[in-house]
């Protein structure tokens, strides 16, 4: 109840479409990387692709050979947020899966609409893959960012040599031409978002007669040929359908997937590990994933 109250005074005071999208961002910052990191935890800075990103990296990932790589996209409806947002999570990955956690510090909207993000993140994606020499790699993302890793992830099938291991969608925003007002009882259980802020940002973010291109809405793309996907999220979210059809998109289309969808669970839960036990059940799972699709390419 405490963390869902939470979450209520971020969408109340935070993501709110009447404010401007520098008050958002401060505002969310201030209340980003507050969650405690596992003890021992690196947080470094790299610069690929001309994209700077945290590396995060916990002290039971550091010995022995260098683990698989996590890159992940944070959310923030392509406006606001930083890699702060999933420090803390990308931090519990490492600790769980043995692997470092890439984040990076893509371009946001409305100062670089689409494709500055796509852009960013093909870059940064291609340039580590490059230098990993043919080791396992996994895209990540939550909300916005779910939809950056799988557009990215859509390229990197087609042009790249290493393919991805794996991808994870948490919480994922698949197609910003979809009607979130359609079902008034998911509108009243998420706690966090708001039909009229995830209009702000698609604005912003695209012009609307785009919001149906496979590189915004990637929902709306072929799914075939797309790598393992684990996808998360919760029951009361407007998200949620995305997440849904996704799956049995992705799932017809010949592709592994493996689907779960929390109960009573709003909106980017599982960014909350060790502060919520959902959040754990949900990093537990990642980290499966990560090592099963990774030991897959060993």
């Amino acid at each position: 109840m405490v963390m869902r109250a939470g979450a209520r005074q971020i969408g109340r005071r935070v993501l709110d479409p009447a404010l401007p999208w520098d008050v958002q961002r401060r505002r969310l910052e201030r209340l980003s990387g507050s969650s405690p990191l596992p003890p021992g935890t690196t947080v470094a800075e790299l610069i690929r692709g001309g994209v700077r990103a945290e590396v995060v990296t916990a002290a039971a990932a550091s010995p022995g050979p260098p683990g698989p790589t996590v890159i992940h996209f944070h959310g923030g409806g392509y406006c606001v947020g930083s890699p702060r947002l999933a420090r803390a999570w990308a931090a519990h990955l490492s600790a769980r899966a043995g692997c470092r956690v890439v984040l990076p510090d893509y371009r946001l909207a409305p100062e670089h609409p689409h494709p500055a993000a796509l852009d960013d993140a093909r870059a940064v994606v291609t340039a580590l893959l490059d230098e990993a020499d043919g080791a396992p790699a996994v895209l990540s993302g939550d909300s916005a960012g779910a939809g950056l890793a799988l557009a990215t992830a859509a390229t990197v099938r087609k042009k790249h040599q290493n393919p991805l291991a794996g991808c994870i969608l948490m919480a994922p925003w698949l197609d910003l031409s979809a009607d979130r007002r359609e079902d008034p009882g998911l509108v009243r259980r998420d706690v966090l978002l708001s039909p009229g802020w995830l209009e702000a940002c698609a604005e912003a973010y695209a012009k609307r007669p785009d919001w149906s291109d496979p590189s915004v809405s990637p929902l709306l793309a072929g799914h075939a040929g797309l790598p393992p996907l684990l996808i998360q999220s919760g029951a009361d979210e407007l998200l949620a359908p995305d997440a849904e059809r996704m799956a049995a998109g992705a799932c017809a289309a010949g592709v592994d997937v493996t689907y779960t969808r929390w109960p009573r669970m709003w909106h980017d839960f599982a960014l909350q590990p060790g502060l919520l036990a959902a959040a754990d059940s949900a990093l537990a799972q990642a980290a499966w994933f990560v090592g099963a699709v990774t030991a897959a390419r060993a």
